[in-house]
């Protein structure tokens, strides 16, 4: 679910940071356009430049005619009043615009209009000068006073509204993040769940109650369909062991019979061997499969898996092998007593497949020793040997493919198939863990470890 919320985190980040540059390219924008107007609109023909032009060119006689032509272009008027309001010339004035003017028509008009044209005024030594621009060209406030302290607490204002926007903003992402996580954190436990070949049943309303339908959907096939597996194994398993017992029954009887010739007795004896093969083989399947689909019961107790290594050898050893293979055993002081709750059976079961494994592998002898070793939270069950090993290939290849390893080859002699799969299979289910390495300088050794505490 970690990685799943960075997935979500990164992505609300992204998008936050999307937000921030949008609004820092909206205002290079709008600084460029609002640049572009002030250069065009506040240039060589804004208020205050044809004021001093103006202002410099004028007489209270008359106008310059560079003056004038520059204020016919950019179609403004011009009129020059003296200190009693009358008018000493003027310049293309509108009609209904009046030449005379009172003190109160210049308190009135020089904050505003004169007529709905825009007015601007420069005061000289013989005057007033005022300008007229086009009603469409500016707007003017007429009242242009505010309060010393507004505009003292303007910057703190600005400031708290943008920290607001931010805290506005971490607080959607924040509350979008951890809804997104809870209504799907449920889908994404059920996916592992899913993964791990156990059955889920999601019960989720809303938006995302069709995905939950679908991974619902896929568990129930999955599930259908490993019952389908197991019960057809299981069933065939059942329906071999009666003809199987029979053909092992009458081969027994040929082999041992003295009425029989020689050659029918070994082919006989040959026959009774491969059908114990396949008799284990089919246990052995159906043991995995009961394994991998949860269906074998655990008989769990607390046992001392010395004790339990031991009463295997000694078995091992009772049953007679091969003076070419020597079985030791090495058990530390820290493991002696140590107790694991597990089911005997199939620990021996383990122990067994691995042992016959190395012998297997290893069929011109070789020493095999079972070691038990415990440490502040595990129990560590190896077995090794100091045979052939494992190539390199070989070891990725029963990495890669755990549940397809190698079955059988054409004499019915297990290989690194199902004799592994269960000793997997077995250490699942206990809470293990299960490594097989070569060893330094040659052999293998197949490692169980069992979370423990001491």
């Amino acid at each position: 679910m970690k990685s799943f919320g960075s997935y979500i985190s990164k992505y609300l980040v992204s998008f936050v940071a999307f937000i921030l540059i949008l609004l820092f390219l909206n205002a290079v924008v709008f600084g460029l356009t609002f640049q572009k107007i002030v250069t065009e609109d506040y240039g060589d023909s804004s208020p205050q430049a044809m004021l001093e032009m103006t202002a410099t060119a004028a007489t209270p006689e008359q106008l310059s005619d560079e003056a004038v032509q520059m204020l016919l272009q950019n179609h403004i008027w011009a009129i020059y009043l003296n200190t009693d309001g009358q008018c000493y010339w003027s310049v293309d004035l509108p009609d209904n615009v009046p030449k005379n003017y009172t003190i109160q028509d210049v308190a009135l008009f020089s904050k505003g209009y004169i007529e709905d044209y825009p007015v601007f005024i420069w005061n000289t030594d013989d005057g007033l000068l005022v300008l007229g621009y086009p009603t469409d060209s500016y707007t003017k406030l007429t009242s242009n006073y505010y309060s010393i302290a507004a505009l003292q607490r303007l910057p703190i204002f600005v400031l708290g509204m943008l920290g607001l926007d931010l805290l506005c903003l971490f607080s959607a992402y924040y509350f979008s993040k951890r809804r997104i996580i809870h209504n799907t954190e449920p889908i994404v436990s059920a996916v592992k769940t899913l993964a791990d070949g156990k059955p889920v049943s999601l019960h989720i309303s809303g938006e995302l109650s069709e995905i939950a339908s679908s991974v619902n959907k896929a568990s129930s096939i999955l599930n259908r369909q490993n019952e389908a597996r197991a019960n057809w194994i299981s069933g065939v398993s059942h329906d071999i062991r009666t003809p199987l017992s029979m053909i092992m029954g009458y081969a027994d009887r040929i082999a041992e019979s003295k009425a029989a010739s020689k050659s029918i007795r070994e082919q006989a004896e040959i026959v009774r061997k491969q059908s114990v093969k396949i008799k284990e083989l089919v246990q052995d399947l159906n043991l995995v499969s009961q394994l991998e689909y949860e269906m074998q019961p655990l008989h769990k107790e607390m046992v001392r898996l010395s004790k339990l290594l031991r009463s295997y050898v000694a078995d091992l050893l009772n049953t007679g092998i091969s003076d070419s293979y020597n079985i030791g055993i090495k058990i530390t002081p820290d493991a002696e007593n140590a107790v694991l709750e597990c089911d005997a059976r199939l620990i021996s079961r383990a122990v067994n497949n691995l042992v016959q494994n190395s012998m297997k592998h290893n069929p011109h002898g070789c020493e095999v020793c079972l070691s038990l070793t415990a440490s502040q939270n595990h129990l560590i069950l190896a077995v090794t040997d100091n045979g052939t090993g494992l190539s390199a290939e070989k070891l990725q290849e029963l990495e890669e493919k755990p549940h397809y390893m190698e079955s059988t080859d054409e004499r019915l002699d297990l290989r690194h198939g199902l004799g592994l799969l269960i000793v997997q299979q077995v250490v699942i289910a206990h809470n293990g863990t299960f490594k097989l390495t070569n060893v330094f300088p040659k052999g293998c050794e197949a490692t169980l470890i069992f979370p423990y505490i001491g």
